[in-house]
């Protein structure tokens, strides 16, 4: 078995926001613009998700799974044109979700899986 690697450790909130575990990634947690209009916090929070896919050594397009977290679900109505601006084509199965965010200011959340692929 492939030794885990967690790559980056919140020891605050004691969790892992980005594993790498065989040929998976899995990336949590990612925000951005927070207290901005919805639209803005979905473009910080896929530079996020491609900030933190980076130090696993992977893009945007090694998305296989996203699960999107609004704190109103109208808003959804905004992301596929945020996804065709940064995914190019490369767009991951995902699911939608509504919750409420421990700060106000926080209207959208991503948590997604990217494969690595085999090592030769």
């Amino acid at each position: 078995m492939e030794e885990i690697r967690r790559l980056e450790v919140d020891e605050f909130w004691a969790d892992s926001t980005i594993i790498e575990a065989g040929e998976y990634v899995f990336v949590g947690y990612c925000m951005g613009n927070e207290g901005k209009p919805v639209q803005e916090q979905m473009d910080g929070t896929f530079v996020t998700l491609k900030k933190r896919l980076e130090k696993a050594g992977l893009g945007l397009d090694s998305v296989v799974k996203m699960d999107c977290l609004f704190k109103d679900i109208n808003d959804l109505n905004y992301l596929a044109d945020s996804i065709r601006k940064h995914f190019n084509g490369k767009y991951p199965a995902r699911k939608a979700y509504t919750t409420d965010f421990i700060r106000d200011g926080i209207l959208f959340q991503v948590d997604a899986i990217a494969y690595k692929g085999k090592k030769d």
